[in-house]
């Protein structure tokens, strides 16, 4: 296996350089290459693919609306799989420095494919298109919390490992694609097979929606298949993503970084002692202190997007154009225009903290702009004005999670990255909660 000097990158694995230093050569400073950009593409992977579930339950909201039409199903799966999920991450970090991360994840990722499972299967043998089955949508309402326990241990796994690497990986699984950053003396992938590989991964899960709604017809039995389909698909790619998350850590230089930690860790400990009881608590509270007003700026991004995206796009706007198309239109519209806003941060990415903490908190007047489209005058409230908001509203959601999440697990030492990214997911789980439940007042 090929290796690569890298002095600048010392500096992004963590900011540790007396551990550095006990692996590496202080002449000449190599790192096993990221041959055919494998792990990268394998950090991409899994980065798109936690949210895939999720993704698979709010897309198909004319297939649950239909079948339940007295329940407000968007507002409901949303604050049941924040609120479930919210726990399992606070779960997750009282016990991070006891728990192992391969164990957490691939048993997250069980329970992400017992969720996708059970949907196509309860229609088959119990549901089996008839509306109203009241039994079946508490039992798809549990489906989702046990999502929301799967999302806890996967993605605050995913983004904790990941913070333990150098910048380009957290790129990937953040924003779904990544550039090498020109310091890092690693050669990326293109930026035209990046764009190529975000559609394909993050865009796909709506453009299926909106295939499989063309091509069967619109009643019961077209709306029943298609989103079996959709569901069988996400169950296909949640198997790859545990493949891949398996492989991951047999390349060389994922298992290099790994040992980077093991030799920060080690000296921590023979420092400090083991790291548990009122030492590890003393601890988790310098890593939470470091990295709280990037936390806060995640939190109110959530706070904002969840707040519109998707209850009140899907039920409380409406087109005499568009009909039942509009809801899926616009949740096209705020994926694609997400996915533009993560495939900034290669090109440009704000090293300015308070800048970027800034910008999320600006982001306040989408609540006030959206209020307008749904009350306002009726210019404000025809399909063009609220496009180009979602649109805005995707796109600065992408960037600015994508450049909090980069900056943040880089302030605290290398062995604490993983736990700044999960604490960094609790902020972002804690503002998906209070969006969803703040969703509700639009309705008021």
């Amino acid at each position: 296996m090929g290796t690569t000097t890298v002095d600048a990158d010392t500096a992004s694995v963590g900011g540790d350089s007396e551990s550095a230093a006990l692996l590496l050569s202080p002449n000449q400073v190599k790192i096993p290459r990221d041959t055919f950009q494998l792990a990268y593409i394998i950090y991409f992977t899994l980065g798109t693919g936690y949210l895939l579930p999720w993704n698979a339950f709010i897309t198909a909201v004319d297939y649950f609306s239909f079948l339940y039409p007295d329940a407000s199903v968007d507002r409901v799966f949303a604050v049941v799989y924040m609120l479930v999920g919210l726990t399992s991450v606070l779960i997750i970090i009282a016990f991070a420095h006891r728990s192992n991360a391969v164990v957490r994840i691939n048993s997250g990722y069980a329970l992400f494919l017992l969720s996708l499972v059970a949907v196509p299967l309860m229609d088959v043998w119990y549901v089996k298109g008839r509306v109203g089955v009241y039994g079946a949508y508490y039992v798809t309402v549990g489906v989702v919390g046990l999502c929301g326990v799967a999302d806890g241990l996967v993605q605050g796994g995913v983004v904790g490992n990941a913070g333990e690497l150098p910048e380009r990986y957290m790129q990937a699984v953040v924003a779904g694609t990544a550039a090498s950053d020109a310091s890092a003396g690693v050669s990326g992938l293109s930026w035209e097979m990046l764009i190529r590989l975000s559609v394909l991964r993050r865009v796909l899960v709506s453009l299926l929606r909106v295939l499989t709604k063309a091509i069967y017809p619109q009643d019961a039995n077209g709306l029943r298949k298609s989103a079996n389909l959709y569901f069988i698909f996400s169950i296909v790619v949640m198997i790859l993503n545990i493949i891949f998350y398996n492989v991951a850590h047999k390349l060389p230089v994922i298992k290099y970084y790994n040992d980077l930690k093991k030799v920060a860790a080690n000296e921590e400990k023979e420092q400090k002692g083991e790291l548990t009881g009122k030492l590890w608590r003393s601890t988790l509270w310098e890593i939470v202190g470091t990295v709280k007003w990037y936390g806060y700026g995640i939190m109110i991004i959530y706070v904002v997007t969840l707040c519109i995206f998707p209850g009140s796009i899907t039920e409380d706007v409406h087109s005499d154009i568009l009909k039942d198309w509009f809801p899926i239109v616009l949740i096209a519209c705020y994926n694609v225009f997400d996915l533009v806003g993560k495939t900034l941060t290669p090109l440009y990415i704000m090293d300015n903290a308070k800048a970027a903490i800034g910008g999320t908190f600006a982001r306040l007047l989408f609540l006030p702009l959206f209020y307008g489209c749904l009350h306002g005058p009726d210019i404000l409230r025809s399909e063009i004005p609220v496009m180009i908001l979602t649109c805005l509203l995707g796109l600065t959601n992408g960037y600015f999670t994508c450049v909090l999440m980069i900056l943040a697990p880089k302030t605290v030492r290398l062995q604490h990255a993983e736990t700044a990214g999960i604490v960094l997911v609790l902020y972002l789980i804690v503002g998906l909660a209070i969006g969803s439940i703040l969703s509700w007042f639009w309705v008021l």
